[in-house]
């Protein structure tokens, strides 16, 4: 893996560009391995641009060994030729596989448009919506514009229930762990004004770069716009294991960002909040850590008891919550073996003694009292979730309950 750099992204005038047209729009495209649909998405984004008095779109390929950037290379001519010019494509070929995040600040940085379109290049964003993404950012009172999956009008369409759930558990870590306000934070299909971003300085880190660029730009007035995103067809998936660490990584690095930009909040119920905000983020998170878990563990040990494969998969996701409790919500960046040996043993217990406080309250409010089980169980799970967070609190973590 390459060492973390930061990208800075200082955007010149347009005066000072270079290239054949002044572009007033601007598609960063980045890709790697999508020889199958490079083609097909330039001619459908072209015929797209094409009522657009002069646009450009910036192929970014990190070194495809499938001749991505090649193939781009070629039809770029063809393109233009058809469009009389007032369409320029250009191919950035980078010697490496350097991630999305930074092949998207690569195109920012050869862009010449006013308004910039970030999207993929697999279909699962489709060209047709870019003419409303451009109109909204033109004519309403916003710097971004976000189309959205995940608010009134947009949807998703052939995503097993597994990407369902770790995009859902993304969106929720963005929303609560970082502030973000807007319904679909980890969207890969967004546009902007430039000037936004002229000077920020990007780590790049993983494949949510809108996020990185909501949280650096602290009061950019954001809009969203529906749209349907569809699966791709053609190539493979490029999620794995690796890219969720990357997100959570990047969420960690972004949330030490909005600390050092704001002042030090002196309230204590603000204080204690946000505590308890980070720490049912870092729940949510666990979750999906356990569910993944498990299913590996079961496809790597398939003759196995199911059972063995949950019980794996609570270990792993309660170990995970306690390292990311630990340096994200109480900020102990103390690794001594001794100390933190001691910490992970004293949180499993309390996160096992709130399962057996959650299941006897359930059976309690059930069989006792007669309430309906999805009432008991939200009930248990708060109670349970409420004393694993103060007993962690004041005894694992040695702070004071009401700080």
């Amino acid at each position: 893996m390459p060492a973390h750099k930061e990208w800075l992204v200082d955007l010149p005038r347009q005066e000072e560009m270079v290239k054949p047209s002044k572009a007033k729009l601007s598609i960063v495209l980045p890709t790697y391995n999508e020889s199958r649909n490079i083609v097909k998405m330039l001619d459908s984004i072209a015929e797209t641009l094409s009522s657009y008095p002069a646009a450009e779109i910036i192929v970014v390929d990190d070194n495809s060994p499938d001749g991505t950037a090649a193939i781009a290379s070629l039809h770029a001519k063809n393109i233009s030729d058809r469009y009389n010019k007032k369409l320029h494509v250009e191919t950035i070929r980078r010697e490496g596989k350097f991630g999305l995040s930074s092949a998207i600040v690569a195109g920012l940085q050869s862009a010449t448009g006013d308004l910039l379109v970030v999207m993929d290049g697999d279909f699962s964003h489709p060209p047709h919506v870019i003419p409303s993404i451009i109109d909204a950012l033109q004519h309403s009172n916003c710097d971004i514009v976000v189309a959205s999956r995940y608010i009134k009008g947009g949807s998703i369409i052939g995503w097993p229930f597994r990407r369902r759930l770790m995009s859902k558990g993304a969106t929720k870590i963005a929303q609560y762990g970082l502030g973000i306000e807007i319904n679909d934070p980890v969207s890969g299909f967004f546009a902007f004004r430039r000037d936004i971003i002229n000077g920020i300085r990007f780590d790049a880190i993983g494949y949510k770069m809108l996020l990185e660029i909501l949280v650096k730009t602290k009061g950019a007035r954001v809009k969203e716009i529906p749209y349907t995103f569809t699966d791709r067809s053609k190539g493979d998936s490029k999620l794995d294991i690796g890219i969720m660490f990357d997100y959570l990584r990047a969420v960690m690095r972004l949330y030490r960002y909005g600390k050092s930009m704001r002042q030090k909040e002196r309230r204590t119920s603000v204080h204690f909040l946000s505590k308890a905000g980070r720490f049912y983020t870092v729940g949510a998170s666990g979750l999906l850590v356990n569910y993944i878990a498990s299913l590996l563990f079961n496809m790597l040990a398939p003759n196995m008891w199911y059972l063995y494969s949950t019980v794996f998969g609570i270990l792993i996701s309660m170990t995970s919550n306690f390292f990311l409790n630990k340096v994200w919500t109480f900020e102990d960046r103390e690794f001594t073996v001794k100390k933190t040996g001691i910490q992970l043993a004293m949180f499993i217990g309390f996160s096992s003694l709130g399962a057996i406080i959650q299941l006897l309250l359930v059976y309690a409010l059930v069989e006792n009292h007669n309430l309906e089980y999805p009432s008991s169980l939200i009930l248990a799970v708060a109670a349970a979730s409420v004393g694993n967070f103060l007993l962690n609190k004041k005894w694992t973590f040695k702070e004071k309950i009401w700080s």
